[in-house]
């Protein structure tokens, strides 16, 4: 098998982590390239999902209420089940 040279240009310390973890597993960091593009091309794609990790509205709006709930002292909090359960049969 044939093979050739890529140079890739790579953060300092990004590199520096990735050997680290390679080494761990085993491999370094050309040998991890190379699966990571065979496994791309039996996916016919990234072996991965890419993607924005960005809440919809309605979990936005969960998390802002849920703050406000939290700072909130009007709020009466529980710290015993049966306290919280009693009060919801109410």
């Amino acid at each position: 098998m044939a093979t050739t040279n890529i140079s890739i240009r790579m953060d300092t310390d990004l590199k520096r982590e990735a050997d680290a973890l390679f080494a761990e597993l085993g491999m370094n960091l050309t040998t991890a390239f190379n699966i990571f593009v065979r496994q791309s091309l039996r996916e016919g794609g990234l072996p991965f999902a890419v993607k924005t990790a960005r809440p919809n509205r309605e979990t936005v709006a969960a998390l802002l209420e849920a703050e406000r709930i939290a700072k909130d002292p009007t709020v009466k909090g529980y710290t015993d089940l049966d306290e919280l359960f009693a009060d919801l049969k109410k």
